[in-house]
């Protein structure tokens, strides 16, 4: 169980040295319990009256040696895997130990010889909640301490009694090396000689109330695979090759800029890659669907596949399920490469309560509110964050900064915040305590989310957070030093809700349902808005976005197109969940993945998907090149209703205007007739409109009404033919 370091020369015969005065009792036993708080006050060497004095803790040993000068010294047993004994020396020297197993010899370094290998500076700012790079001060780090290599140990633990590594390395028994505590900080250390990149570890914990158990480190950067729950020492090693990407990112703000996303689940999207498999399709398939970024659900580790990454354990280690971290640096890396944005699904709202995880992490209550109508999550039986503790604030400011920074990530979608801002969240009367002010706001929160928005914003240049906020929160997107969250964007849940609940009307009960289209314009400047068609709308009995279209599958297909048409024209940006883009007709499952073989005409699959993919491919093309779609959007005076109360015909028309006032007509017809000689107004000096973008044409499995010839307007308005479910883009010729 000790660590061998075979770059230390072959010590010649031992002599044995002098006996060593005794621990004190209590020390001893607390020790051997695993529960002092400064082990290295008794190990290691020490000068004493008679020189110096060497004791170690090394259970199971048969016998262990000093070795100084090659020369070694045997130490007594003092029992319980403790070794002593007195070197007449007035110095303490550069020493080894070798130490002996029923199976052979080993000789290391002594962990308990080396000085603490963590600043005061770093414990300060841990200490303030203020370390923006925490990584770098706790967790596993491999590095060359005093001329000797190994890896430091840190985990904040401040209620407990005494911390041990335990590992691969001691055959999962923490006996052998107890860990120090820093102080007030709450921080425990030790350095590791010889432990290297992957090994296996967790904190082996002793409690106040003397219970011990082993915990995985909340600060690891790699994890085993699930459903082993080991975390991992690593290094990264990735050579980044994409300063291009990052030095342009944040030329153009994000909201004035085209912003057009795939979401994707990364272990379902092609089942069984890895993420340099996944490196080597899925840059060019988003790349070819001309989308500008891809967002993945939640790649932090998790115990359980099924929540889809939402029930997150290891908050700074990607999943190990597809690889490394440098292999989903890899992946990134290729993205960016292919000039394709990454945004990533983030989780602060809640941890679960898995016992080898954050729960309870050193027997008290720690990330985890200690009054438990704080604690538990009602809706997903989970624990919610103590946001009014700094260190863990500190935990998950930092952990936002840590993959914007070491993975290059270009947006944080925050999963879950209205959960996070209400203090009576699903909670009944009786369950939640009003704030200060005698609200229901949870005001540590909301500082939480703007020193995480500032935070990022300024070390991260160009990234984007987006918040998925489901109420009428007032100033999601305003800057923190005006009130607001901080966030860029919000996803607009309003919009999602009300033109999803009108598509899924047969078109002649939609003219009831007009406002549910024309709404979201009362309030589409509240905020800087992303319209989602998320994996939370393809799943749970809500049917995939082409099966909750009335009529038959043409229709149904139309319906589909038509509605796609309409919100990539609509202010805001989009976002489509992985299947939608060929309207795939299942529910979305990680079990399986997209139906690919949909698109595959080997196995009898019609055109008709692949006419949706196409039409996708042409929407975030026209879109990319049109600037009225895309550059104004937080702007009213970018947008103008044409036609907004057509309730009889189901017809909406409106312009989009850039930023040189160049229009963009687009006109939705949600009825399933061709309507011809539709007269609208357009503004005078436009000569005619050229039809752009028809959801019905051929290609995309429409019936082919068109509009082929510009359109000269007359006495101010336009005569369209407009076709059937269908959506058509035109613009100034």
């Amino acid at each position: 169980m000790a660590l061998h370091d075979t770059s230390l020369p072959e010590p010649s015969g031992p002599t044995h040295c002098g006996a060593a005065p005794p621990l004190v009792p209590a020390d001893r036993e607390r020790l051997l319990s695993g529960a002092h708080h400064d082990p290295h006050a008794l190990l290691g060497a020490h000068p004493d009256p008679g020189g110096t004095v060497f004791r170690a803790l090394r259970p199971f040993a048969r016998s262990v040696s000093v070795v100084v000068d090659g020369e070694r010294r045997r130490l007594a047993s003092e029992g319980d895997g403790l070794f002593s004994g007195v070197l007449p020396l007035d110095a303490i020297p550069e020493y080894t130990l070798l130490v002996s197993y029923a199976d052979g010899e080993q000789e290391a370094h002594d962990p308990y010889r080396f000085l603490p290998a963590l600043g005061e500076t770093d414990l300060h700012l841990i200490g303030e909640g203020r370390h923006e790079q925490l990584w770098t001060a706790l967790g596993a780090e491999p590095m060359t301490h005093q001329g000797v290599t190994g890896t430091r140990f840190t985990v904040w633990a401040p209620n407990a009694q005494g911390v041990r590594v335990a590992g691969d390395f001691t055959f999962w028994d923490g006996q052998a090396f107890p860990m120090r505590s820093l102080g007030s900080s709450g921080v425990w250390e030790l350095f590791l000689p010889g432990v290297g990149e992957g090994a296996r570890y967790k904190f082996e914990i002793t409690s106040r109330y003397g219970s011990r158990f082993l915990k995985a480190d909340p600060m690891a950067r790699a994890t085993e695979v699930p459903p082993a729950t080991a975390s991992v020492v690593t290094s990264s090693h990735h050579e980044w090759g994409d300063q291009d990407w990052m030095s342009r990112r944040g030329e153009v703000p994000v909201h004035e800029a085209p912003l057009s996303v795939y979401e994707v689940h990364l272990p379902s999207w092609r089942q069984g890659l890895t993420y340099r498999q996944l490196a080597d399709v899925l840059p060019e398939y988003v790349k070819d669907l001309g989308f500008t970024h891809i967002e993945l659900m939640p790649v932090a580790e998790h115990p359980f596949g099924g929540s889809w990454g939402y029930q997150v354990t290891g908050f700074y280690a990607p999943t190990s399920r597809l690889g490394t971290p440098d292999d989903f640096k890899y992946l990134v890396d290729a993205l960016h490469r292919a000039g394709i944005g990454v945004i990533m699904d983030w989780v602060p709202a809640h941890f679960p309560k898995d016992d080898w995880a954050l729960a309870r992490f050193d027997g008290d209550p720690l990330y985890e509110p200690g009054d438990w109508r704080r604690a538990e999550h009602p809706d997903w039986g989970t624990y919610e964050f103590d946001f009014g503790r700094v260190e863990v604030r500190n935990f998950l400011v930092a952990n936002a900064v840590y993959w914007c920074e070491e993975f290059h990530i270009d947006g944080l979608r925050v999963d879950a915040v209205a959960s996070m801002l209400y203090l009576d969240y699903s909670r009944d009367s009786g369950q939640w305590t009003p704030n200060v002010h005698g609200g229901r706001e949870d005001l540590d929160a909301v500082a939480f989310l703007q020193e995480m928005n500032a935070t990022v914003y300024r070390r991260a240049p160009g990234v984007v957070t987006i918040a998925e906020e489901s109420t009428a929160w007032d100033g999601v997107t305003r800057p923190t030093d005006s009130g607001g969250l901080g966030f860029g964007l919000k996803w607009n849940m309003g919009w999602m809700h009300d033109s999803l609940g009108y598509i899924a009307h047969e078109p002649v009960h939609r003219k009831y349902h007009h406002n549910e289209m024309t709404f979201s314009m009362v309030y589409a400047y509240s905020e800087n808005y992303v319209l989602p068609i998320s994996h939370d709308e393809v799943v749970h009995g809500k049917q995939s976005l082409v099966s909750k279209m009335p009529g038959d599958w043409w229709q149904q297909r139309a319906n589909a197109r038509a509605y796609l048409g309409f919100m990539w024209a609509h202010p805001g940006k989009q976002l489509l969940f992985m299947g939608q883009e060929f309207a795939q007709g299942a529910e979305w499952s990680e079990a399986h993945g997209p139906d690919w073989w949909l698109l595959d005409p080997a196995y009898g699959a019609e055109p008709d998907h692949r006419g949706v993919r196409d039409l996708v491919r042409d929407l975030n093309t026209v879109y990319r090149h049109t600037p009225a779609l895309w550059q104004r959007d937080t702007d009213p005076a970018g947008f103008q209703w044409v036609l907004g109360d057509a309730a009889e015909d189901n017809v909406f028309a409106f312009f989009r205007y850039d930023t040189d006032g160049t229009p963009l007509l687009a006109v939705s017809n949600l009825s399933p007739v061709v309507r011809h000689d539709y007269r609208l107004a357009v503004p005078e000096g436009v000569p005619a409109w050229q039809e752009t973008l028809n959801t019905d044409a051929a290609r995309y499995g429409g019936s082919d009404v068109t509009n082929p010839d510009p359109v000269k307007p007359e006495n101010g308005a336009v005569r369209l033919t407009l076709p059937p479910l269908a959506t058509v883009w035109f613009t100034s010729v």
